[in-house]
């Protein structure tokens, strides 16, 4: 069994085509098929068989299936680190969930690259349902902000990740001191607010967050106004165009000074936590996991709810980043 064998067999399962896996590896097909021939007789087992026009696994192919993948995965990140040990050894690419990157990131970045020698991150913002696939293709190494879940958007984690949750939270919702629902005698339903416009950042509320999760126990599903950013949705709030769903940390001294109410609502505030993610089963970068130790310390808690967040984010096509630290 060589690794060249397991790349073919790992991509002929996930394509379900020996034809289209020699167009992506460039080569015969009967090259292929040579390589899936060796293997089977290795392993003693047919591996697949054919099936309208593709191949169907055997049990047996369906059990390396699962072994090949991660095996090519590992041999490219092993590859990838050799290759960038000198220049690279501890850069970070992290993905991280927007509330996370707009409040927190810049925060615990800034001190986590000062604290660890050598180290330095680039972050994207990408949507938490990507976060699980990401990881497992090795796009990045860490992930921050939501919890990863499972394919099928359940709140179980998904397999083959280690999730440490690092930082809780409370959202509570809010509007400007003004806006006729701050004068409403509590407790209150959300059902009595379903009329006023709700204003969210980018990632608006999402079904997998606590959040998301609090509303439908309620029934409700309001509709939200997306926003470029959670600031620019506080904004609007301020400004009394509607009521938000705000970290309670980013707010506490408006509420203090009495220019946000806090609206007595059922259910609320929400509490909710961040999570750090990798990869188990030590299949993750040292730096990753240096880092999700550190999102948990006392001092790294006490940088990510002090006043002021991230550098800020810059849209780069689809996607958002955050400032590079080094």
């Amino acid at each position: 069994m060589t690794l060249s064998q397991l790349r073919t067999f790992a991509l002929v399962a996930r394509l379900g085509s020996l034809h289209a896996a020699a167009e992506t590896l460039g080569v015969s097909e009967p090259a292929v098929s040579s390589a899936l021939t060796a293997l089977r007789q290795d392993l003693g087992d047919p591996l697949f068989v054919r099936a309208g026009g593709g191949i169907a696994l055997t049990p047996g192919g369906r059990a390396l299936a699962e072994y090949a993948q991660d095996i090519v995965g590992l041999a490219d990140q092993a590859r990838w680190e050799v290759s960038n040990a000198k220049n690279d050894a501890g850069r970070l690419k992290i993905v991280a969930t927007a509330p996370f990157a707009e409040h927190a990131a810049g925060r615990l970045l800034d001190l986590f690259t000062k604290r660890v020698p050598g180290a330095s991150v680039d972050v994207v913002v990408e949507a938490a349902e990507d976060l699980a696939s990401l990881l497992h293709e090795r796009a990045y190494d860490i992930a921050l902000g939501a919890r990863p879940t499972a394919p099928a958007g359940t709140a179980v984690t998904s397999p083959g990740l280690k999730c440490v949750p690092f930082l809780r939270y409370q959202r509570t919702l809010v509007a400007a001191a003004g806006h006729p629902l701050a004068r409403l005698p509590g407790p209150v339903s959300v059902a009595r607010l379903l009329d006023r416009p709700w204003f969210a950042g980018p990632a608006g509320i999402q079904d997998s967050s606590e959040e998301g999760r609090w509303l439908a126990s309620m029934g409700v599903a309001p509709e939200i106004i997306r926003l470029s950013s959670e600031t620019e949705a506080l904004a609007a709030v301020r400004a009394g165009e509607g009521i938000m769903l705000v970290l309670g940390h980013i707010v506490r001294s408006e509420l203090q000074g009495g220019v946000l109410v806090r609206l007595p609502v059922v259910g609320t505030p929400v509490t909710g936590l961040w999570w750090a993610s990798t990869l188990d089963n030590h299949r993750t970068t040292t730096m990753a996991r240096t880092l999700q130790r550190f999102a948990g310390t006392a001092d790294a808690t006490a940088a990510m709810v002090a006043p002021g967040g991230s550098r800020g984010l810059e849209r780069r096509g689809s996607k958002f980043h955050v400032a590079l630290w080094s």
